[in-house]
Formats: C-alpha cells, structure tokens, sequence
C-alpha cells in the first residue's frame, strides 16, 4: 500500500498551542467531518458562539470537553485570554453556532490577533451556508460577491444596495425571516422586478427550500406566509453593457439639482442624456 495513502488517512492528533478553526454543519448534523470530531474531541477546549448549539453536537456525537463562550459581545474580553492559552501551549478549537467560524462573526477578529502574534491557525473545512446556496442557485459562480448581512443603517444599507444593483457578479447575501420581505422590496426598488434572484430557506435541513426565478416571483410567494429558518440570498449580476436604472438614485439626483437651480424641466432633460434615456421616461419613474 502506498504510503501516502497511509500518512493522509492517519489520525490527526491536535498540536500545543494551535487555534483549530472548525467548520460544523450549518443544519444537517451528519455533515460533520471525521476530521473536525477528532479536533473537537481532543483539543484542550472548545470556544463557542452559543454553547446550547455546540452542545448539540458534544452529545449527538459523544463528546465530553470543556466548552467557553466566544461571541460577539465578549470576543474583546476572552481574545487574550485565548492568546494567552495558546501561548501557554493549549490547543484549542473554535465554532460558531453553524458553517464556518470567521464568516459573520468574531472569528475573524481572533484570526487577525493570533496571526500578528505569530500564532499557529489550522483550518479544518466545514459547510458555509453562502456557497451552499451559490453552488445549487444554478446562477454564475466563477465570479461573486458576499455582502453578509447588509448594514442596518439606511445610508450604509442603500450604499451597498446600489453596489449590488450595478455588480456584474452575483452576490450572497444573508437575512433574518422577519426581515427578508423588507430586503426584497428594496432589492426590487434597487435592482428592478426581473432581476434573477434565488432565497435558500434552511439549507441542509429536512424543509430545505429554494425560491425563485426573479424578484418579483419571489416576494408573490413569500407575500402572504410567515417565514422561519436561516436565509440566503443569491442575486444573479448584470451583463456587461446593460444599462441598469436606479429610481431612487434618479430621483436624488433630481432633488439636487433643483435644489441647485435647475427646472425640473432642465434637470429631467440632464438625467435623461446622463442615464441614455427619455425626458418623459424620467418623469414616469418619479
């Protein structure tokens, strides 16, 4: 037998003072590695986003190992801390409560302290909920763009919209269910009705569902239902050259430019040769 067939398959014992980022399953808990049960089993401790959702996984799998909180709102306090253990020559893993620790969460603010220490991150593969949904979307893939969850804040949030209503690539992006109706009225308001689009409602899970065609479709379904599960959104980009109209940048630029001076009769004759448009068109959308 070839023996690098032998050293690929031997079992991998976690190392002294090592962060072990560990991939878990994002809902289908048979998705867990082999490889991420031995790292979780044998490192000196485990921190976690909630330690009610790792638990599920210690006792679905039968393992016993200290467990720490490692969140959002305490990750400044326990970050030298877990510094100061992997210094001291622990091993350790850390978990979000489902796909890839780094992704939407304090993960990466770890990875960033250890590596301007100079300290050791082994990654150990697991699902991601955005590339789950792209992979499957049937949209282009060779080319994307992850935006996460989108700013709360309406000038940030709009910002990022009209990036995504101008992006050639598609883009993923990630929604609670009670906000996903509001996320798709501004995508339509932003990005037009036609706009190919796919939303992933519990990815993995026994009520997996897909979503689609187009934006329009998509909020007629979902108009009338109360939505639960984890959400992902696909948006499928624009071809190179396509000319994509943003009403609510139009109608700011008009608002300006009257404030500024112009007639509306003027200021609508500029927006109509800046956007290659009619004056009448302009009107229309306001």
């Amino acid at each position: 037998m070839n023996n690098n067939y032998l050293l690929s398959h031997r079992k991998e014992e976690p190392e002294n003072g090592i962060l072990y980022i560990v991939g878990t399953p994002i809902g289908n808990l048979k998705d867990i590695s082999e490889r991420a049960l031995n790292i979780l089993k044998n490192v000196s401790f485990i921190a976690c986003e909630d330690t009610r959702q790792t638990k599920k996984i210690m006792s679905k799998f039968n393992i016993s190992n200290r467990l720490i909180s490692f969140n959002k709102n305490n990750s400044l306090i326990k970050i030298p801390k877990i510094v100061k253990d992997l210094k001291e020559g622990k091993s350790i893993a850390l978990v979000s409560d489902a796909g890839m620790p780094g992704i939407c969460d304090p993960g990466e603010d770890i990875a960033r302290s250890l590596r301007n220490e100079g300290i050791d991150i082994i990654c150990i593969p697991g699902a991601c909920a955005a590339i789950t949904a792209l992979v499957s979307s049937g949209l282009p893939s060779s080319g994307f763009t992850f935006e996460g969850f989108l700013p709360k804040k309406q000038i940030d949030r709009e910002k990022v919209l009209l990036e995504i209503s101008k992006n050639q690539k598609t883009t993923i992006i990630y929604e609670s269910p009670k906000r996903l109706k509001k996320l798709l009225k501004q995508l339509f308001d932003f990005c037009g009705g036609e706009r190919e689009i796919i939303v992933a409602r519990e990815l993995t899970k026994k009520f997996e569902e897909k979503v689609g065609n187009n934006i329009n479709e998509v909020m007629e379904f979902f108009r009338d239902k109360d939505i639960i599960g984890e959400i992902t959104i696909v948006v499928k980009g624009i071809k190179k050259g396509d000319l994509n109209i943003d009403r609510l940048t139009i109608k700011k630029d008009l608002n300006d430019l009257i404030k500024a001076g112009l007639s509306l009769s003027a200021a609508s004759k500029y927006l109509a040769k800046k956007n290659g448009l009619k004056k009448s068109e302009i009107y229309n959308m306001i």
